[in-house]
């Protein structure tokens, strides 16, 4: 332990003195001092400061979770490594990249080991703001961390992250993972137009092999499309690879039935299906979005009905859409009403439904400030696609493969 503690005192002195630079050279030449001694170097964190010997307390942190942790030794590590994320300086941990984010990896590992995601939630959120360059970047964090909100059903943290427009992607599977589980948190806060968008990602990204992350966004991209439109198309888009092409529906038969089942508009035939690959739902964990899928049959049927109708009786409703009486036909008609399905009114003396046609004049001030603010971005990002456009037009990489393709 002598190394080490001689390695503590130039952290302190270093710091002290602003040194990073050279203390960063120091750090470099002891990792095997400090892996030596992984086992009994949490000690020694209690003589630094994580704000102010932020990069001497990355390498012994992070010497600490390099090797196997028992459930006991990862309980004492939480604390310690949330405390540094929240107080270190983001200058100091830009500088080892890499360990930093070993650290965050094996804390999010050591709160699921705990049966505690939660836990996790805001330090994570705070290390991927400090190890971003941007807000275009995604990092390796980000999947790590929508993970730990699914686990906590903590949906609206990772909202938070979801709005970002991304530019810049470190890994690709890091792209396919972000985009999966940002969807299944959409989809949790029932904004399935996002969701959609996110697993589109997936299904469309660049892949030689397929791979079950693109699988599984593939079946829930499915229901969410029958939930949110009423129907589902199984044509892909011409940038969409040729291996995703040719195998995605494969994998998902009984989905993609499902959907056949949906766009007949008949309830009997939509629930046959359900019950012949209910046990196959369940194993993919898709019982849940199965069952809104029926739910919303019921909902399009009914609007349907205000395509044709001024006036309908509840009973008449839950007898068009097949539904066990009034009462249920009601509930169903008020929760569309609540969430901006349709406009109407019930009279409840008579048990008479009245249609409306959308009050929305698009003329109010908070619409316009809405179409406005949704032009501005939309230049914005388009000025982003011709600047990135034309950076690649011009990399030498880029060009190089362009003329050996030409060749070819």
């Amino acid at each position: 332990m002598d190394a080490v503690q001689a390695l503590v005192a130039n952290i302190q002195g270093l710091s002290s003195a602003g040194d990073i630079s050279h203390l960063h050279v120091v750090l470099k030449q002891a990792p095997d001092s400090l892996y030596a001694e992984s086992t009994r170097l949490l000690p020694v964190l209690d003589q630094l400061d994580p704000s102010k010997h932020s990069l001497g307390y990355l390498y012994i942190l992070e010497a600490c979770t390099s090797g196997s942790i028992s459930k006991e030794q990862g309980s004492a590590l939480v604390l310690p490594i949330a405390t540094f994320i929240n107080s270190c300086d983001t200058e100091q941990i830009r500088l080892a990249p890499d360990k930093f984010l070993s650290v965050c990896k094996r804390f999010k590992d050591q709160v699921m080991v705990l049966e505690e995601p939660l836990r996790g939630v805001a330090p994570m959120l705070t290390a991927i703001r400090k190890i971003q360059t941007s807000s275009e970047h995604l990092t390796s964090l980000h999947p790590e961390f929508l993970l730990l909100c699914l686990l906590s059903k903590c949906y609206k943290a990772g909202l938070s992250i979801l709005g970002d427009d991304i530019f810049e992607v470190d890994q690709p599977r890091d792209l396919f993972l972000y985009c999966y589980y940002g969807g299944m948190i959409c989809i949790g806060q029932k904004r399935f137009q996002k969701a959609l968008e996110l697993l589109h990602n997936v299904v469309t990204a660049p892949m030689t092999v397929i791979n079950a992350i693109a699988v599984e966004a593939y079946k829930k991209y499915i229901l969410a499309s029958l939930i949110h439109h009423g129907q589902f198309s199984t044509s892909l888009p011409k940038y969409t690879s040729s291996v995703a092409q040719r195998n995605l529906k494969n994998f998902c038969q009984p989905y993609i039935e499902l959907a056949n089942s949906y766009s007949t508009g008949k309830i009997e035939e939509l629930e046959t299906c359900v019950q012949k690959y209910k046990e196959k739902f369940e194993n993919d964990n898709n019982l849940g979005l199965v069952k809104q899928v029926i739910s919303s049959m019921y909902k399009r049927n009914i609007q349907r009905l205000t395509q044709t109708y001024l006036t309908l009786s509840l009973q008449d409703i839950a007898n068009s859409v097949q539904l066990n009486s009034a009462k249920e036909a009601e509930m169903h008609v008020l929760q569309m009403i609540q969430d901006g399905e349709i406009f109407a009114t019930i009279n409840q003396k008579d048990g008479m439904v009245r249609f409306l046609e959308d009050p929305e004049q698009y003329k109010t001030c908070q619409m316009i400030e809405h179409i406005d603010s949704s032009i501005q971005r939309i230049m914005a990002l388009s000025r982003k696609l011709t600047a990135m456009d034309e950076n690649i037009s011009s990399d030498a990489l880029f060009l190089g493969k362009v003329s050996v393709v030409s060749t070819l």
